[in-house]
């Protein structure tokens, strides 16, 4: 134990952190580099599809969609067998190699159906990787009272690297604080773009992460708990309510969706609040930087207090804080809603993997937990895209209005249909799972 830790789940922090570090890049690169002109959207560009013109900011959310769709679809099957096979380990490894490879190949690709499947090839390696991860993180777990703290560590760093990933990048693209053009590198007397620079780190993040999940990791001891369906349970057993993970995997989908209508709009985002690339990378970290400050003392606290009470604070301050994205003039006040929203998501997610844990069961915790680790990929894909769609049929403020309404409605789920899983009573010694 180290910090009040399973070194176990350091371990898997620390992979996941530079694997993040490595995605986060992409986010903000991708959009960069498919606007620059270096890749090609002849043919594509100003064309309509169902009534759209697919300007450049709606390719853009397609390519950032696309690695989320994947991921998120293909979550269940992982998960699942990731549950009947016990090898949790071989398909975190093998994900990651997915990943490696789709970044390495951006620099050589020119068009923009190259990049798209490069971005899907990534998606694959995600849903390979994602769901094994949060499960050993889980099965680590030696009761019911360290569940939340091993999550909150866990997320902690994964956001570290997702969180602080977008300001590097910003810097290593355009090779200072303040500057806002591309830079070029001298490498051994070859010039290097500050593109090739961002996709050789985001490859460097998944090397790191494949060679401490290889040296550090092993399978827990094997018992084959998942069955042949892979269907989600909508209904309780009892019939009287929606399925507790049913509901936080919407729920976590709706909050994702609404961190990811941020990274589309980079452009309108810039000229309304007159900023630089910088600081609009510290504004899209801000989300994830106040996940870092939070995760680890509300994840031990819903150990102590309970799960619900968490989530649904969560979504009372997620709804105001991404409606005010789509008025503030300024970007320090952008930068504020951010931070709060970060607030907001670190409030909902430990606690929501947490309570999942607590009723995996019988379910398997690799199916159970796929199904918010695949809400919240699907938020993710979905959000650049439908940020996109709103912002050419409606105005800036479009998408953030939207957003808001779908964090209202995941407040009014959670409430209502989901139920604490912990035995707090003054006469329980330590917190158990309700039946």
């Amino acid at each position: 134990m180290v910090l009040g830790t399973d070194t176990r789940v350091l371990t898997l922090a620390f992979a996941r952190m530079a694997d993040a570090l490595g995605n986060s890049f992409l986010i903000i690169v991708l959009p960069l580099y498919i606007a620059s002109g270096q890749v090609s959207l002849a043919g594509i560009a100003g064309q309509q599809i169902l009534g759209f013109t697919l300007q450049t900011e709606t390719l853009i959310g397609l390519v950032l969609s696309l690695f989320g769709l994947l991921n998120s679809f293909g979550q269940p099957v992982t998960g699942r067998l990731s549950d009947r096979t016990g090898k949790r380990r071989v398909f975190v490894l093998t994900g990651l190699v997915l990943f490696a490879i789709g970044s390495a190949a951006y620099p050589f690709l020119s068009s923009y159906w190259t990049v798209l499947a490069a971005r899907a090839f990534q998606g694959l390696g995600a849903a390979f990787t994602i769901p094994a991860t949060v499960a050993l993180v889980n099965d680590y777990a030696a009761s019911d009272a360290e569940r939340g703290g091993n999550f909150g560590v866990f997320n902690t760093f994964r956001l570290i690297g997702f969180g602080f990933g977008p300001i590097i990048a910003g810097v290593v693209i355009t090779g200072g604080l303040a500057a806002n053009d591309v830079v070029t590198y001298w490498v051994a007397g070859t010039a290097i773009s500050g593109f090739t620079a961002a996709f050789a780190i985001a490859v460097l993040g998944a090397v790191v992460s494949f060679a401490l999940v290889w040296a550090l990791i092993q399978d827990p001891p094997f018992e084959a708990d998942a069955g042949t369906d892979l269907s989600i349970a909508v209904f309780d057993r009892e019939g009287e309510g929606l399925d507790s993970v049913f509901v936080l995997g919407v729920g976590t989908f709706m909050m994702a969706s609404t961190i990811a209508l941020f990274a589309t709009l980079e452009g309108p985002i810039r000229m309304r609040l007159d900023e630089s690339t910088l600081f609009f990378s510290v504004q899209f970290a801000a989300v994830v930087i106040a996940n870092v400050v939070f995760q680890v003392p509300i994840g031990r606290a819903s150990d102590r207090f309970g799960r619900r009470p968490f989530i649904v604070a969560g979504f009372v301050i997620l709804v105001p804080s991404v409606f005010a994205q789509g008025v503030v003039t300024g970007p320090w006040s952008m930068l504020l809603a951010r931070f709060v929203q970060g607030i907001a998501v670190a409030l909902v997610f430990a606690p929501s993997l947490a309570l999942a844990g607590d009723l995996a069961g019988a379910r398997g915790s690799g199916t159970t937990l796929s199904v918010l680790t695949m809400a919240f990929g699907l938020g993710v894909a979905i959000g650049p895209l439908a940020s996109g769609l709103l912002y050419n049929a409606g105005s800036f403020s479009t998408p953030f209005t939207a957003g808001a309404a779908l964090a209202f409605v995941g407040l009014v789920l959670t409430y209502t249909q989901v139920e604490e899983t912990l035995d707090l009573g003054p006469e329980s010694d330590q917190p158990a799972p309700q039946d």
